[in-house]
């Protein structure tokens, strides 16, 4: 069922959320049961983070995408106040400053790069980075090629800008993206769950080939394998992998290595 379009957030975990709802956050349970306080003087002692679907507003969230409204509890530091947010299916990607992604490189404009990353425009990157990169030495980047690497500024007033460096000035991973290879998208909800923790789909492909996999959270997924034949069966039972259920899958991955 879905949500009223005023309702307590605990009410509503969970549950399919509308944009427009506003969601009620008590900050002090013995003072303000229905509202959360945003001055500082009523602030929650913990943290709360409003994650991608929700907005601030006076009365509470405001609820911008359809899709179920998730809740992560306290779990100290940072987020000691718990983080909401809303899972939808959408298929436009929107970026996140900290989000790793994987770009296409479009053009070259002058020390800077430009990359399609399916966004609503196109993002930035320096030729300086990437490690070790200097005026001297510049990184091989040809327009075409595939870029891993993670926003160091998203927001809705600025350019996308990318690096393929990480605080420390360290690749971590990120660069330029193997020639060879596969790349096809699919939704955000199938990326988030592939980039869970232990994710059961990635442990039982890797009990069936070896192969090389880059996940991007602007839904693109890069694949190789030993030959294009198993590539390709790793690329469709990740593309089927959303609308199948784990005995489904397992029966596929099953009959895949019993040949």
């Amino acid at each position: 069922c879905a949500c009223a379009a005023m309702a307590a957030a605990e009410a509503c975990v969970g549950q399919v959320v509308l944009p427009g709802d506003v969601l009620l956050l008590p900050a002090h349970p013995d003072e303000d049961g229905e509202r959360l306080r945003l001055g500082t003087a009523a602030a929650p002692r913990g943290r709360l983070l409003c994650g991608p679907g929700l907005r601030r507003c006076a009365a509470g969230l405001l609820v911008t995408k359809c899709g179920l409204l998730r809740h992560r509890p306290a779990g100290g530091g940072a987020a000691a106040g718990g983080a909401y947010w809303v899972d939808s299916q959408q298929k436009r990607y929107v970026p996140v400053k900290g989000d790793h992604v994987i770009g296409i490189v479009t053009a070259k404009a002058g020390d800077v790069f430009k990359l399609d990353v399916g966004g609503s425009e196109q993002a930035s990157l320096s030729y300086l980075a990437f490690e070790g990169a200097t005026k001297r030495n510049r990184p091989n980047v040809q327009v075409g090629d595939l870029i891993y690497g993670q926003f160091l500024v998203a927001n809705k007033d600025m350019e996308p800008e990318m690096v393929c460096i990480d605080s420390s000035g360290r690749s971590s991973g990120m660069g330029i993206i193997g020639q060879d290879g596969f790349l096809f998208k699919v939704s955000l909800g199938l990326i988030r769950k592939l980039l869970a923790p232990k994710c059961e789909i990635i442990q039982e492909l890797s009990q069936l080939y070896p192969f090389e996999l880059v996940l991007g959270m602007n839904g693109r997924i890069w694949v190789k394998a030993k030959t294009v034949q198993q590539t390709l069966i790793i690329v469709n039972i990740l593309e089927a992998s959303e609308y199948m259920t784990a005995v489904q899958r397992k029966q596929a991955l099953a009959k895949l290595s019993g040949n």
